[in-house]
């Protein structure tokens, strides 16, 4: 690999020398040749003979081009001729254009006749590669022709790619049905275009400095890819973003910041109202068991807590110090922190960059790298970690401990997480605030949740990601582990800057996050209910161990609503095999609909829901469960919700585990009856048929992305 390094730096390098932005068409070649990407075969013939033999050994039809630095204009000089098809043709092609161009110029200096490959037929498509703020390399692919202007249907990959992630672009498209041959056409060859977007996507992170690059068309064949045309265009002052800390050294400060043995809070005060005093009192009462120190100019004691001038008078050792003072005093008040060698630093204040202060932000994050402090925010919240009962935070104290932790950029966002959680009975082993981010971010809480025993899912509200290639990596280790939900804001923003470049033109930022979020393995929430829905629920739905799902139903409107949503959340309505079928219909009216949804109708008793659902826990073909009821006289609520827990329990004695999540349709009784499954292990939704499903959906994309299934 190394020599052909070396040729794409000889040619970078005579660029750089020219003080250019892009590469002409032959260096392009000289570069594509040099990672094997395959562009036209040409070579220049000095004789008829020599055309001839160059032309059969490219493959016919050959375009043919005069080779003259005189002649500028070599179509009018009558020096180009397209389509030549035979060795004789190129023979006398040759003598035809020479004679050419000694008569439009007769003092030309001919060099020859270039020979070329005439590309044609196939299918259309766009290879490139853009640089990201966030992501940094990414590698494109998407249909060529005009319509992928219009349609933007393109997709993109972190580079350097894998073949995986190259073939999964393949599918990526909307319109990845044409890749298969329409209308009687050939498909094209994955192979050849997959091995193609893994030798961009290496040429790009190999050199930095190639910031854009289009192949645009390519000719995709059953046989071949070859780039039609080639843009490069470079920037030698591109940096790469600075490698991530090493995951031990983010972990040995996130551990002492999550679980201190010691807190400072800066600006503690016993005055009601004040934010200081607020953060004494949940650190009070949320029962955290280490030491408090109350940091006050003038206070002797607070709150029953002896107070301290300053962090640097405290006898003891120090984890973290919450600051609950004003902007303008942190910077201070943060080197002291460092003289103390304190670890982390909570920064609920705000006023800072959102508050058109960068400068006051650039200062404490310079205290920061100084001293080596980890800061999380600033303008902030705070945090709460429940195994240690530690609620360093001005809201509330919190107390329902559980194993999700959540994060929010935004205090509004975190305040509905508190709620929520807490409305719905979920437990959270944590809820942070990230705020600005001057620091500590979404990876870091990823590497600290990663080896948390405390912590099997992570979900996170973001609006931006700071390092988003950090975050991916991150993401793509966690995800096989622990499922990773992500609600990102501001998807619709017009993200994507005016680019040089068809693909960069493309780049709808929001599309960037999509993919690498899916290359990652991270689940995509699409608002905030969903993010809290599926952190609630993921983590009480079993592994599924297959792709098989059975819909049994009291209400024929809801099975139909139910399987718009098995389809809408990419999942797989199982064909009901005969034997199975006639088993269903064993327990089912006559006027009941068979196959899937099993339609048991409204007018049956208890029994009926109890035996098929029985079934379809008993079979192995049938691999999840969702379940439709109909609030009847028959059947009340609370009496159909006892009877799917019973029958839970007993068939998870005899082994059989399956998820299953349920839609209850009926009077406002249904809501206890919700509760009471959901609290049971059977994710329940009074009034929705989308809800249930979308967090089944949730359960499968986790467990598909850790190669669970």
């Amino acid at each position: 690999m190394s020599n052909s390094k070396d040729a794409v730096r000889k040619v970078l390098d005579a660029v750089k020398a020219d003080k250019r932005t892009s590469l002409t068409a032959p260096e392009g070649k000289l570069v594509c040749d040099a990672y094997g990407i395959p562009v036209p075969k040409e070579d220049v013939a000095k004789s008829a003979a020599e055309a001839a033999r160059i032309a059969s050994g490219m493959g016919f039809p050959v375009v043919m081009k005069i080779v003259s630095p005189d002649i500028l204009h070599k179509t009018e000089a009558g020096g180009v001729v397209v389509g030549v098809k035979t060795a004789a043709d190129a023979e006398k092609t040759f003598e035809t254009i020479v004679a050419n161009a000694k008569k439009y110029k007769g003092d030309a200096k001919i060099e020859g006749v270039q020979v070329q490959q005439m590309l044609g037929g196939g299918t259309e498509v766009i290879i490139g590669s853009i640089t990201d703020g966030s992501f940094g390399k990414l590698v494109a692919f998407g249909l060529g022709g005009v319509l992928v202007e219009v349609l933007k249907d393109i997709t993109f990959r972190l580079a350097p790619a894998t073949k995986e992630d190259a073939l999964s672009m393949l599918d990526g498209i909307q319109a990845h049905e044409m890749l298969k041959g329409v209308r009687g056409g050939d498909p094209v060859s994955r192979e050849a275009l997959a091995d193609v977007i893994v030798k961009v996507s290496r040429l790009v992170s190999d050199f930095p400095e190639i910031v854009e690059l289009d192949l645009n068309p390519v000719f995709a064949t059953k046989n071949d890819a070859i780039a039609a045309d080639v843009r490069i265009v470079v920037n030698f002052a591109y940096k790469p973003r600075p490698a991530p800390r090493p995951t031990e050294e983010i972990v040995a400060a996130m551990n002492r910041i999550m679980q201190p043995k010691a807190v400072a809070v800066i600006g503690a005060s016993a005055e009601d109202g004040k934010i200081g005093n607020s953060v004494m009192k949940n650190l009070i009462n949320g029962g955290y068991k280490g030491e408090i120190y109350p940091i006050h100019p003038k206070a002797p004691e607070i709150l029953g807590y002896k107070a301290y001038k300053s962090v640097k008078d405290v006898p003891g050792v120090i984890d973290v110090a919450v600051f609950a003072i004003p902007a303008k005093f942190v910077a201070a008040a943060l080197a002291e922190c460092g003289e103390k060698k304190i670890p982390g630093a909570v920064l609920i204040p705000s006023g800072f960059a959102e508050a058109g202060a960068p400068e006051l932000q650039a200062e404490i994050v310079e205290v920061g790298r100084k001293y080596d402090i980890r800061l999380m925010g600033p303008n902030i919240y705070g945090f709460y970690y429940t195994p240690a009962n530690l609620c360093a935070t001005f809201c509330t104290a919190y107390d329902v401990k559980g194993h999700a932790a959540l994060s929010s950029q935004s205090g509004g966002i975190g305040m509905a997480i508190i709620g929520f959680s807490r409305s719905a009975k979920m437990g959270v082993s944590a809820i942070v605030g990230l705020g600005n981010k001057s620091d500590i971010d979404e990876d870091d809480l990823l590497a600290f949740f990663e080896q948390d025993p405390n912590t099997n899912l992570i979900a996170q509200h973001c609006e931006d990601l700071k390092d988003g290639r950090a975050f991916a990596e991150a993401a793509k280790r966690v995800s096989k582990k622990k499922p990773v939900i992500v609600l990102k804001a501001g998807r619709t923003s017009a993200g994507a800057k005016a680019a040089s470049s068809h693909t960069g033109a493309l780049a709808g930022n929001d599309k960037i996050y999509e993919d690498v979020f899916k290359q990652s393995g991270v689940i995509r929430a699409r608002s905030l209910r969903q993010l809290l829905e599926f952190a609630r629920g993921v983590p009480v739905l079993p592994t599924p161990k297959g792709e098989n799902i059975l819909i049994i139903t009291g209400a024929g409107g809801s099975g139909v609503l139910l399987s718009d949503s098995v389809v809408d959340n990419g999942l797989s309505l199982m064909q009901m095999p005969p034997d199975l079928d006639a088993a269903f219909r064993k327990f089912i009216p006559p006027f009941g609909a068979a196959g899937n949804p099993v339609d048991i109708t409204g007018g049956e008793p208890p029994i009926t829901y109890v035996n098929t659902v029985k079934l379809g826990l008993s079979d192995d073909r049938i691999h999840a469960l969702i379940l439709g009821y109909w609030h009847t006289i028959v059947t009340p609520p609370m009496v159909f919700a006892r009877n799917m827990v019973e029958v839970k329990k007993e068939m998870e004695a005899k082994g059989f585990v399956k998820p299953m999540v349920a839609s209850l349709a009926g009077d406002v009784e249904v809501e206890e009856a919700a509760e009471y499954l959901y609290q049971n292990g059977i994710p329940a939704y009074a009034y929705s048929t989308e809800l249930p499903v979308e967090v089944l959906g949730a359960k499968y994309k986790w467990a598909r992305g850790a190669g669970l299934l």
